[in-house]
């Protein structure tokens, strides 16, 4: 099996346009942030705005990693093309690091310079932009979790770190506004906090893609499932060794399953073809399986 059956294909192509939604809401929001900000005296609105033209960025590089991951295997890559997602991943969440330290530096900076206060009409784009925000985070997750996708999700989260720079945006502003002479630098220091919040996102998003290049193992409820399904097939006796590892949206299992010592090769053989076919069959996204035949009750060293 190559992973590239129905199941596989709808899973990329919902993937892929999903991401290509964001994009579009992206081009929109940053365009419309900047030219706010600019015009609104804001500095946290111009700095969310820039922050989001990097998320335009990084929606192309999921779109990429994506596309590529769907690619079917072939004679250099028999595993297929899975950990370009992985490093889409990473690479998205680099970006975001990099975004929220070059927030953090200009805000800090402009703390220390005395400025008009925003305009009033910035807090009625910034309440638009954190509910199209926080909609595309719930959306694009939500497409992220169903097929099993690390850059969907690290795509989604970027959503959701801009939701909330705009919020602090939001009351930055709020406070610039009401308070009036003296209080001009509550939109700056409203960007710095931002920073954090963005720079802690990226760290967690990292963490995750490298972890999933690594080949960390998926959660343990995930190997129980694939143990289940494998027992329950006709013929099988118990389910010794099982590993599994993710690549792109499909997994890859390898598992040891045990059989009447005394059953003929061919019987033997075909247990292992209906092990694998129940697998790949499942809902899990599994793309491959190797299927190791032991005798019941027999160990090997």
């Amino acid at each position: 099996m190559s992973g590239q059956g129905p199941k596989t294909k709808n899973r990329f192509a919902l993937g892929i346009s999903s991401v290509v939604v964001g994009l579009t809401a992206n081009i929109i929001l940053a365009a419309v942030k900047i030219i706010t900000g600019i015009f609104g005296n804001s500095y946290a609105l111009l700095a969310d705005g820039i922050e989001s033209t990097l998320d335009i960025f990084s929606s192309v590089v999921v779109l990429g990693g994506i596309t590529i991951s769907s690619l079917p295997p072939d004679e250099n890559h028999p595993y297929g093309h899975g950990k370009a997602e992985s490093l889409a991943a990473m690479t998205v969440a680099l970006i975001v690091l990099m975004a929220g330290l070059g927030v953090g530096i200009k805000s800090g900076l402009e703390v220390m310079q005395p400025h008009h206060a925003p305009a009033l009409f910035t807090l009625i784009v910034l309440v638009v932009v954190i509910v199209v925000k926080e909609g595309m985070f719930r959306f694009i997750f939500s497409v992220g979790k169903s097929v099993n996708s690390l850059s969907l999700k690290t795509d989604a989260w970027h959503h959701r770190a801009d939701a909330l720079t705009s919020i602090a945006a939001f009351i930055g502003i709020s406070i610039a506004v009401i308070g009036g002479k003296g209080y001009e630098s509550a939109d700056d220091w409203a960007a710095l906090a931002a920073s954090g919040i963005i720079i802690f996102n990226g760290v967690i998003m990292l963490r995750a893609a490298v972890q999933e290049i690594m080949d960390h193992a998926p959660d343990p409820e995930t190997e129980e499932t694939i143990r289940s399904i494998a027992g329950r097939v006709p013929g099988v006796a118990a389910i010794e060794k099982c590993r599994v590892r993710k690549s792109g949206i499909n997994l890859f299992v390898d598992i040891h399953v045990e059989v009447d010592g005394q059953m003929q090769v061919h019987q033997a053989h075909l247990i292992g073809h209906n092990v694998k076919d129940a697998l790949i069959n499942s809902s899990l996204g599994i793309a491959d399986v190797l299927v190791h035949i032991e005798p019941a009750g027999h160990k090997y060293s």
